[in-house]
């Protein structure tokens, strides 16, 4: 189990872990659960049309999502902005297809963009990911304290001067970013599932800011570790045990907090 190839499986899980919890607090703070999960289902069409002009598909990937975020986030100031994230991801999926419609060689790739295939990651992809998990994590503790006021108390943060617009787009393009790095080896399903569930059961647990940021992040590593063991064992998918085991975690966390609250 922690030898050859599953070596690069559990760094690959451990990176992504990370940034997933650290990210996703933020996204549950913002409740934009819903870009979140947007961006990384719909950039593959960008990994689709970077094959079918024949360049890296990466170059695609990252194009498509600092688009969408850069996209939804502008879109949504002037108008309802679960209408524009919905229309992004409409807009992408129908451009994924019409590229895919194009090709005949792409279409077995859709499953691990899609699901990952985070047992078949390969050495040379881990340092790219680890760089761009450094410069999502980077990002977040610049913008933290501004990050966290607009979350909170948004109309607070405005009169004290804070750009809540610049904000937003900034980490937007953050979670862009962490799409980038992760779906190409851990599928869209899997990272969106990391950034909700994780965080969420956290943030069940206590209200500190900076315990919630680390039991993301711990929770988020212990799923991660536990689904990789299990799917190693029983041979079944690990975005299945990551999904439930997310699902599971959330639900403990609110029995938990409704507990302490009796």
């Amino acid at each position: 189990m922690f030898t050859g190839f599953m070596v690069n499986a559990w760094e690959i899980a451990t990176i992504v872990a990370i940034v997933a919890g650290v990210v996703g607090f933020f996204v549950v703070m913002r409740g934009a659960a819903f870009p979140a999960h947007a961006i990384p289902n719909g950039a593959f069409a960008g990994a689709a049309g970077a094959n079918l002009i024949g360049i890296n598909p990466l170059v695609g990937l990252g194009v498509f999502s600092v688009g969408a975020a850069l996209g939804i986030g502008s879109l949504s100031r002037r108008g309802r902005p679960d209408a524009v994230t919905a229309l992004a991801l409409v807009m992408m999926l129908a451009l994924g297809a019409a590229f895919l419609s194009q090709s005949t060689q792409y279409e077995p790739e859709i499953f691990s963009l899609l699901f990952g295939e985070v047992l078949g990651v390969s050495s040379g992809e881990i340092l790219p990911v680890a760089i761009l998990g450094l410069v999502c994590v980077a990002g977040v503790l610049v913008l933290y304290r501004p990050l966290l006021l607009t979350s909170m108390v948004p109309d607070i943060a405005e009169a004290r001067g804070v750009k809540t617009f610049r904000i937003e787009m900034a980490f937007l393009v953050i979670v862009a970013c962490a799409t980038t790095m992760t779906v190409p080896v851990v599928g869209a399903l899997l990272i969106f599932t990391l950034m909700i569930g994780p965080p969420a059961a956290a943030r069940c647990l206590t209200d500190r800011p900076g315990l919630a940021v680390a039991g993301s992040v711990i929770i988020s590593l212990v799923i991660v570790w536990a689904s990789i063991a299990v799917s190693y064992e029983t041979n079944w998918p690990v975005g299945f045990f990551v999904g439930t085991l997310s699902a599971a975690g959330y639900g403990l966390g609110r029995g938990v907090a409704a507990w302490r609250g009796r």
